[in-house]
């Protein structure tokens, strides 16, 4: 296939496209899609349809979050309309159509790939959202904690009374397990952050429990270990008891991915989509 061919037919596939009013969701309609991979009879597209819907369930993805059946109105002649049916597709769903046509056809050879980068640039999109709330709540907890560190200092505790402060406090969110007993849990090795291993809500939580303890530290100017250490405990425990009412408990939510793993197959992602989209 030339590179006219390839142009005119990524132009084509784009053009297609449809956004909801909102502009967050993207669509395709069968019928328009039947038209551009190049099937002149419903009854033959809409075989693709229903293999690509079963694919789809043998995914263990639902089909009506990909495939949504509409009707729609379309003239006949002399100003008269009937209701046709039609599909609301989405990037998955296309893919998954191309996949189930013939490839010896140029569009449908087209579309597998057209459609497979699509999907993947849409899963690097959402893992790079992720990875950015991720480590911006990360950057919070730090510069909390940090804080903390400044703070217990300037009131007569040293490193290692901050180190059982921290990992009383973390008894007191989890539930009574420290925080070595959580790495353990969560298979965090050694020398690595129970942080980077956490689900967004869990640091979260971790953060606005230091936050608060910085907050009445530094406003009733407490002292000590064991005043700071009773501050650090009941904010920790008042925090778990917000996510309990929610049915939250940080000590079963299973380990998010290792940040710096999520950050490097981001990165390799990105790279291997702009190599393929060159090619």
């Amino acid at each position: 296939m030339d590179r006219t061919k390839i142009t005119a037919l990524k132009s084509t596939f784009d053009s297609i496209a449809h956004f909801s009013e909102d502009g967050r969701v993207e669509f395709w309609l069968a019928r328009e899609l039947q038209v551009v991979l190049g099937y002149t009879q419903w009854r033959r597209f809409h075989e693709s349809v229903e293999r690509a819907k079963e694919a789809c369930k043998k995914s263990g993805h639902a089909v009506s979050d990909h495939f949504a059946s509409i009707g729609k109105m379309v003239e006949i002649g002399s100003s008269a309309e009937r209701e046709i049916d039609d599909v609301m597709l989405t990037r998955y769903a296309c893919y998954l159509i191309a996949q189930n046509g013939d490839p010896r056809k140029e569009e449908i050879a087209f579309a597998q790939t057209y459609f497979a980068l699509q999907t993947r640039k849409q899963e690097l999109i959402e893992d790079r959202l992720n990875l950015i709330t991720r480590m911006e709540a990360r950057e919070k907890l730090r510069e909390a904690e940090k804080r903390l560190s400044e703070n217990i200092y300037e009131r007569g505790v040293d490193d290692k009374g901050f180190a059982r402060i921290r990992s009383k406090g973390d008894s007191a969110l989890f539930g009574g397990h420290t925080t070595q007993e959580m790495k353990d849990r969560l298979g965090v090795g050694n020398g690595r952050p129970l942080a980077d291993f956490l689900p967004t809500v869990t640091i979260a939580a971790k953060n606005l429990a230091a936050e608060m303890t910085n907050h009445n530290v530094e406003a009733n100017n407490v002292h000590g270990e064991p005043a700071i250490t009773q501050e650090h405990v009941q904010n920790n425990a008042s925090v778990r008891e917000m996510l309990g009412n929610r049915n939250i408990r940080p000590e079963e939510l299973p380990p998010a991915e290792d940040i710096k793993k999520l950050e490097r197959r981001v990165k390799s992602g990105e790279k291997k989509l702009a190599d393929n989209t060159m090619k």
